[in-house]
């Protein structure tokens, strides 16, 4: 369960980074003409969504049309990466493809032993912040 959490995490911030630097093709959409649903969905980008190339605006539409179905919780967990998303510097956003992409490329036991390895790190970052002291830094997947 947890191992999909992660690939799914993974699988999103993936799909956004791809959508992110793409050329524009043709005129973007007004924020004000999406549905309120998508609105919602895209409120963590809604500052950034009329300067984005009509492309990424697609992209990133499609990703919203399961919103409706998601439960409250899937629902924030949604906007919660999409708002983490949106704040990582080009760097960040290309070491992000570079981690999925090797673990998309992995043979499926080094990829759940690279799942495993990632959960263990988050898991050290939510204890660490819950409790106040910084994280020793695990060492990184191998690749």
């Amino acid at each position: 369960m947890k191992f999909i959490r992660i690939f799914k995490i993974l699988a999103i911030t993936f799909s956004f980074a791809a959508s992110l630097s793409l050329p524009a093709l043709a005129a973007p959409q007004a924020w004000s003409t999406l549905t309120p649903m998508q609105q919602e969905a895209l409120a963590p980008i809604a500052q950034q969504w009329d300067k984005m190339p009509e492309i990424q605006q697609k992209r990133l539409l499609a990703t919203t049309r399961r919103y409706p179905q998601l439960s409250p919780r899937k629902k924030q967990l949604f906007l919660t990466r999409l708002t983490e998303w949106s704040k990582l510097t080009p760097e960040q956003r290309n070491r992000a493809r570079e981690k999925y992409k090797a673990l998309s490329k992995a043979p499926p036991n080094k990829r759940e032993e690279m799942k495993r390895k990632l959960l263990q790190i988050e898991e050290a970052k939510l204890s660490a912040a819950a409790s106040g002291v910084a994280p020793t830094p695990a060492p990184a997947p191998a690749k």
